[in-house]
């Protein structure tokens, strides 16, 4: 007799689907796993017009995945290999980064624009007075946290704390969002490759949801502490099945990587 068992799992962006046979009568049972990516929309469906919310704004809510950077990302955008204009200081840091030192496997947050690989999605929040605040929460990492993009108008404050996910403020025109964030703190790495960034970082990212299926984020990176101009990147991000729901996941819930490491959290900008 056979008893088969499917199990769904979300975890770092990717689906897994395993089926399980057993054998009640004797001999050892086999196992099978079928991995494949995040299920996207059809291209068919991906290319309708755009979705609009009941009071006329476009609706950004996804879920997205992709539109930012991990692995690296100056190849992420599509540079050539030295084009991302670091200061001397800045390059020697991230070049003698050690994988194992990155904030994220201590369950510390990924930040700006570390969108990819894990799906996420934007949830907008209306009160009386209308679209008040965007909330940007990914599937995994950030150690739970979620970020916050005022959009009732505010200004950011005079002398913000640095923190992991600074202060943003929006808004939205035609079919664009913009955000503007400044207030960082120089913890998080801007990819795996270990790119490092100052407390004078701005930064201005303009989503543009161009049909169903497709938004496209112009990332505008300056920090006259680390980069010596200003410079616009662009990412595509991709709607996913909106069937889907984003899945829990605790970092902090028995991890062992960042301990195994000995990651010591909190060295900001100093070089090893």
């Amino acid at each position: 007799m056979r008893k088969a068992c499917v199990v769904s799992i979300a975890m770092a962006g990717l689906a897994l689907m395993c089926v399980l046979p057993l054998q009640a009568q004797g001999g050892a049972g086999v196992s099978s796993i079928r991995v494949g990516g995040t299920p996207r929309i059809s291209d068919a469906a991906a290319a309708g017009p755009i979705p609009h919310l009941p009071d006329g704004t476009v609706d950004f809510t996804g879920p997205w995945l992709d539109g930012g950077s991990n692995a690296d990302i100056e190849r992420d955008a599509g540079l050539k290999p030295g084009e991302l204009p670091l200061l001397p200081w800045a390059r020697e840091l991230r070049d003698n980064r050690r994988t194992q030192d990155e904030p994220y496997t201590a369950c510390l947050p990924m930040s700006v624009p570390r969108h990819n690989p894990y799906p996420w999605k934007m949830a907008m929040t209306y009160t009386s007075k209308g679209l008040t605040h965007i909330y940007i929460l990914h599937e995994t990492g950030d150690a739970g946290a979620h970020r916050v993009v005022y959009v009732d108008g505010r200004e950011h404050p005079a002398d913000p704390i640095p923190t992991w996910w600074g202060h943003s403020v929006g808004r939205i025109v035609g079919n664009t969002l913009t955000i503007d964030t400044v207030g960082y703190n120089d913890k998080f790495w801007f990819d795996s490759r270990g790119t490092p960034h100052t407390e004078q970082l701005h930064t201005i990212e303009r989503w543009t949801r161009n049909n169903v299926g497709t938004m496209t984020n112009v990332f505008t990176l300056d920090d006259p502490g680390a980069f010596s101009r200003s410079i616009d990147l662009t990412f595509q991000a991709r709607h996913i099945r909106p069937d889907l729901e984003l899945m829990e996941f605790i970092c902090q819930e028995d991890n062992e990587y960042g301990t195994a490491a000995g990651f010591q959290p909190g060295l900001g900008t100093s070089v090893k």
